[in-house]
């Protein structure tokens, strides 16, 4: 379903966005209303709360990047 919100995992705080029409967007957001592009603004863009939940919850893209 496009556009839809999920977890990675049910204890997450961060949601992803479904967004298969869109090529190199990865959408997420900790409230599913603002929302940030993993590519464009991970990590500068993110709070330093929102950063440490973000790293906490994918180890692999802070490695990533």
């Amino acid at each position: 379903m496009k556009n839809r919100w999920y977890k990675e995992n049910e204890n997450d705080i961060i949601w992803w966005k479904d967004t298969p029409d869109d090529i190199g967007v990865r959408i997420f957001s900790f409230d599913k209303i603002k929302e940030y592009n993993l590519y464009g603004d991970y990590p500068d863009n993110l709070t330093k709360e929102e950063r440490e939940i973000f790293e906490k919850e994918n180890p692999w893209w802070k490695g990533f990047f």
